[in-house]
């Protein structure tokens, strides 16, 4: 057992994917305790919470940046990882990443790679899984530049969220933005690149990103709100013609989570 280490599942109304989620962390080759935090306290969640053991908190929502900090607020060790409740990890996730942040006491964020899965089957690395995984490579080359992080991500978001583990000893004063509704892991990998430490990347495929209509990221592609956010943090790194034009390019790539 880690001690240092919290798995906070973030559970949303009904989802048929939270059991094989609370599984894929009851199996890791590392075990870490396991927590559920949920705006909306549905007794279905509960159930599972009850049968697996695992203690339930609930506060009021808002959106997911409040849900996301409010999951945080819970957490007690040191290392933390927000597990979606739409996706899972092979076993040997926390062993991996945690192993690959101990080896350093600045790191900040710890993270996989990751794949897709849609409709119960793998999908083959695209164009857009390809290019990330290319930024993920790139962006680890200097991991403790601050500067070589932002010209990385200044073309695009390559870490998936719900792969991520964050060291909260070294974000001391960190929440997520509580506006953005898709674009607050990149925000998010924007803020915490400010604070002097590094990211650790470890390059196998660790965890999967479900894909399916009701996801809370095809909705947004849906609606357009991924698109105005992206644009925005596009400017954040770019003047608004550059902005505009890879944007354009950036847009494609959400085809493929239709």
């Amino acid at each position: 057992m880690n001690n240092s280490h919290t798995w906070v599942i973030c559970a949303y109304g009904e989802s048929e994917y939270l059991d094989a989620c609370i599984q894929s962390l009851k199996k890791q080759t590392l075990q870490s305790k396991i927590i559920c935090y949920s705006s909306t306290p549905l007794d279905s969640i509960k159930e599972l919470c009850q049968r697996y053991d695992i203690p339930f908190y609930t506060k009021q929502g808002g959106g997911i940046g409040k849900d996301w900090n409010n999951a945080m607020s819970f957490v007690e060790t040191k290392y933390a990882t927000i597990a979606h409740q739409d996706d899972y990890y092979e076993p040997k996730y926390a062993e991996k990443v945690l192993g690959k942040m101990e080896r350093n006491s600045d790191v900040l964020i710890g993270y996989s790679d990751y794949f897709e899965e849609k409709d119960g089957h793998k999908i083959p690395a695209n164009t857009n899984l390809k290019i990330k995984t290319l930024m993920l490579k790139t962006m680890n080359l200097f991991s403790a530049s601050h500067f070589w992080r932002n010209r990385v991500m200044a073309f695009g978001n390559p870490i998936c969220c719900p792969a991520v583990t964050y060291n909260r000893e070294n974000l001391k004063n960190f929440f997520f933005d509580e506006g953005m509704r898709v674009s607050l892991d990149w925000y998010a990998w924007y803020k915490i690149s400010e604070y002097k430490g590094r990211f650790a990347y470890v390059a196998d495929k660790l965890m999967c990103h479900r894909i399916h209509e009701e996801s809370e990221t095809s909705k947004t592609i849906a609606d357009n709100t991924r698109s105005k956010e992206d644009l925005y943090m596009y400017q954040l790194f770019w003047p608004k013609w550059m902005a505009k034009l890879l944007m354009r390019q950036y847009v494609k790539s959400q085809n493929s989570n239709n």
